[in-house]
């Protein structure tokens, strides 16, 4: 049976929890760290933050006040577009590293593919995994040609793409890709920012379950396969999005959340993205 400390084994055997807590826009300070230790208290163990979301340093010390042994967390950073290129990668991790107050991060990925740099980047992220400073290196918004480019040189192969993913945007062929070849997919804005709350087929699904919409959608996620990171900075919403593991989608109901798919991105387009 799945449960909420569930984890896929990525592939280079690195275990990471199919369930987290994302913080972005969650202010640094007392929002941030309640925000993490309540998730920590409820049974999360992985914890999704980044350089662009300064709130590091709130993150660390929540995972010290938690009182949870730092070997069972699974903690992801991410690098700034404007850090990108090889030198200055090296150094935005160790700024990220000290903020967190950590000796290592479980995942670090390439927060957006920088037109030029992205590879060079890559490069900083295979010398941190080498030094034993990150146990998984992965990428985030990476389209298929993205990661195509960077797996014709990379000596270590990213293990995860996070990137928008919700029923509107099902990104079915780059999840395809991805287990084709080895990378977890991870979904950012899973409940499409509040925009299916109020979907009528949803709420039948969720009626049926006595759950909520956001419980359908992140079900959703973990039958389909997806990691998933939901966002709130309220506790009994952070409790509430975890609690999905009594109740099981049938294939039909996986299929008509399926369908909603738009194509339609809420946040930017890698391809077309102001770096």
């Amino acid at each position: 049976m799945l449960h909420l400390q569930s984890t896929t084994k990525l592939s280079n055997g690195v275990e990471m929890p199919w369930f987290g807590l994302g913080v972005y826009k969650v202010e640094e300070g007392d929002q941030v760290v309640n925000s993490v230790k309540w998730a920590i208290e409820a049974g999360y163990r992985s914890i999704d933050t980044a350089a662009l979301y300064q709130n590091e340093e709130g993150v660390g010390q929540a995972i010290k006040e938690s009182g949870v042994p730092r070997e069972e967390l699974f903690i992801t950073t991410k690098v700034w577009n404007s850090d990108q290129g090889y030198d200055a990668t090296l150094q935005a991790f160790d700024k990220s590293l000290s903020k967190l107050g950590l000796d290592y991060v479980d995942l670090y990925l390439v927060h957006w593919p920088v037109k030029g740099k992205y590879k060079d980047t890559w490069r900083a992220l295979e010398k941190l995994h080498e030094d034993g400073k990150v146990r998984a290196i992965g990428v985030s918004n990476f389209q298929i040609h993205h990661l195509e480019d960077l797996l014709a040189d990379a000596k270590v192969r990213p293990v995860v793409n996070q990137v928008e993913l919700h029923p509107l945007l099902s990104q079915v062929e780059l999840r395809n890709y991805c287990k084709e070849q080895g990378i977890q997919i991870e979904a950012w804005a899973p409940l499409a920012q509040g925009r299916l709350l109020d979907n009528p087929t949803l709420q039948a699904i969720a009626d049926k379950h006595g759950k909520s919409i956001a419980q359908v959608l992140l079900r959703w996620d973990i039958q389909s396969g997806i990691v998933t990171i939901p966002k709130s900075i309220k506790k009994e919403r952070i409790v509430q999005n975890a609690d999905i593991y009594d109740f099981e989608l049938s294939a039909e109901e996986m299929k008509q959340i399926d369908d909603l798919n738009e194509d339609r991105r809420f946040g930017a387009d890698p391809d077309n993205f102001d770096f």
